[in-house]
């Protein structure tokens, strides 16, 4: 499995393309405001995407979605619960003073104990609510294994967790979903933010200060 991040301003928000070596399928994850260097490496490693899938959508991770949409014409996914903030991302936009058009449509809503498929990868979609109602973590790896590493959008950052001043948000819920499904995963398994530097599962139930170490 083989990984790309970028990320650009004014939000900083990592996006990500995870592909199979072997056979070059690919997921994009979360485009936002990056989406023309993650289209980049799509192009220069020949690619073949089969799905852009969000971890949830507010505005810095859904603002690429009509752009890689309309080169790789694939299907967009996300959990139905974060619809609604979804079908609101212009008025997000004007939250922060910011311009921005309508995303297209979803196509698929996350079936949770249905694994997505790509190559000789599988994604496992993990409802993780806190951050926004239809927060979800990706945890990929290869079929055959039963690591994973962690795509986590804003559910938990190194160091750090997601705010939950927004409309949908609930620390008391973030924290059930960090402890009770995150924390579920080995130490070593890797954690990939939506904003900020990859961290590990057992650096964060050690040291997070606003978890209580895993408690």
């Amino acid at each position: 499995m083989e990984i790309a991040a970028a990320a650009a301003p004014p939000f900083f928000k990592n996006g990500y393309v995870v592909w199979s070596d072997p056979t070059r399928d690919a997921i994009l994850i979360d485009p936002g405001d990056e989406v023309d260097d993650l289209l980049d490496v799509i192009r220069r490693e020949r690619l073949k995407v089969k799905a852009i899938l969000l971890t949830h959508a507010h505005l810095d991770h859904t603002s690429g979605v009509g752009r890689a949409k309309s080169v790789l014409t694939v299907p967009v996914w996300l959990h139905r619960d974060d619809l609604v903030l979804y079908n609101a991302t212009v008025q997000q936009g004007l939250m922060f003073g910011i311009r921005t058009e309508q995303p297209p449509p979803v196509d698929e809503f996350y079936v949770l104990a249905q694994p997505f498929v790509f190559g000789d990868c599988v994604v496992d979609v993990l409802h993780t609510p806190g951050h926004c109602p239809g927060g979800v973590c990706l945890a990929i790896g290869h079929r055959d294994e039963t690591s994973r590493e962690l795509f986590v959008g804003d559910t938990l950052f190194a160091g750090s967790i997601g705010r939950t001043d927004l409309p949908g948000g609930d620390t008391d819920t973030l924290l059930r979903s960090i402890r009770a499904v995150l924390f579920a995963f080995p130490d070593e398994t890797v954690v990939h933010p939506g904003h900020g530097p990859d961290t590990t599962i057992g650096v964060e139930r050690r040291t997070n200060p606003y978890v209580g170490n895993g408690r």
